[in-house]
């Protein structure tokens, strides 16, 4: 499989795991709203880190079954397609806003700032996907023999 079409549909998992969090997260940031459930903010964070971790390692496994041994990449983007999906949702988030009375660089502030955060959300999740997969890999071929 191509690396675009599994990036998006690897990232839907772990994208899925924060969903509703980041609904919470968008509405404190932009609607000027208190958030307090930091404790379930951790909980997702865990979930997060392991839906990214097995996902990419699930992706570099049929990788490697079928003998393509170029997984570095597919492993960072397979989990960094969660922040591209950030990226949709925040503009799903800004056209659903109660205050439809946007300017241009109230939106672009919006845009911009979400787009970096996304940006390190990607860097973030794609990183987490990657080591696992290299334990991963690492695990496999510390357990093959050569006789």
């Amino acid at each position: 499989m191509r690396t675009g079409p599994s990036m998006l549909l690897a990232g839907i998992l772990p994208f899925g795991a924060v969903f509703i969090e980041l609904y919470f997260i968008f509405s404190a940031i932009w609607e000027n709203q208190i958030y307090t459930l930091f404790s379930f903010l951790f909980l997702v964070y865990v979930i997060l880190v392991i839906c990214c971790a097995e996902i990419s390692v699930v992706i570099v496994y049929f990788q490697l079954c079928t003998e393509n041994y170029r997984w570095w990449w597919k492993s960072f983007f397979a989990s960094a397609g969660t922040g591209l999906l950030c990226i949709l949702h925040t503009e799903y988030f800004s056209t659903t806003l109660s205050c439809k009375l946007w300017d241009s660089p109230q939106l672009s502030c919006t845009f911009g700032y979400t787009a970096l955060m996304a940006l390190t959300f990607g860097i973030f999740t794609g990183s987490i996907g990657f080591f696992a997969s290299f334990m991963f890999v690492r695990y496999v071929y510390s357990a093959v023999k050569i006789d």
